[in-house]
């Protein structure tokens, strides 16, 4: 399963949910009819009955989510779905939930860190590398990103570590 959104508030009294998407384009998440929602201990599966943009955002009605207070019950869940449902992507394309994790070495071999988290930025994305400290490196392939190693998990970059 992958985590593709995350339900962040209510819409109306009829059970919709206002949710985020980590999608590219954020609307993509309303095309997955099937998401799971995963919470601390809580796990469901929800048909999606009906989705739409409201205003700058998203929101869904799912299948058994009949008003408000069961709406309320699923804030701040996490939105996933199976990973075959993805489409496939080209050389050097890479799912964010599949660099999460990754050992990440400079030029020389020496270990930054592991990537905890992705940002984006708008001019690139920029990965997080927590190690012996917090380290912000640009998403660039073929200029600060050498090489990502999915099978091997770990990625090379040009950068330096007192940076």
């Amino acid at each position: 399963m992958v985590t593709v959104g995350r339900v962040v508030g209510l819409y109306g009294v009829q059970g919709w949910l206002r949710v985020y998407s980590y999608t590219q384009p954020k609307e993509n998440l309303l095309a997955y009819p099937k998401w799971q929602l995963c919470g601390s201990k809580l796990l469901a599966e929800f048909a999606v009955e009906a989705s739409k943009k409201q205003g700058k955002g998203l929101v869904a009605k799912l299948q058994r989510v009949d008003d408000r207070d069961q709406a309320r019950a699923w804030l701040g869940f996490d939105i996933r779905i199976p990973r075959a449902d993805l489409p496939e992507l080209g050389e050097d394309e890479y799912y964010w939930a599949d660099l999460l994790a990754l050992e990440v070495y400079d030029l020389e071999q020496r270990h930054l860190g592991v990537v905890d988290h992705l940002l984006e930025t708008g001019a690139n994305d920029v990965m997080v590398v927590c190690g012996d400290r917090e380290r912000l490196i640009p998403f660039v392939p073929g200029y600060y990103v050498k090489r990502v190693d999915l099978n091997r998990g770990f990625i090379s970059v040009d950068w330096d570590p007192e940076f």
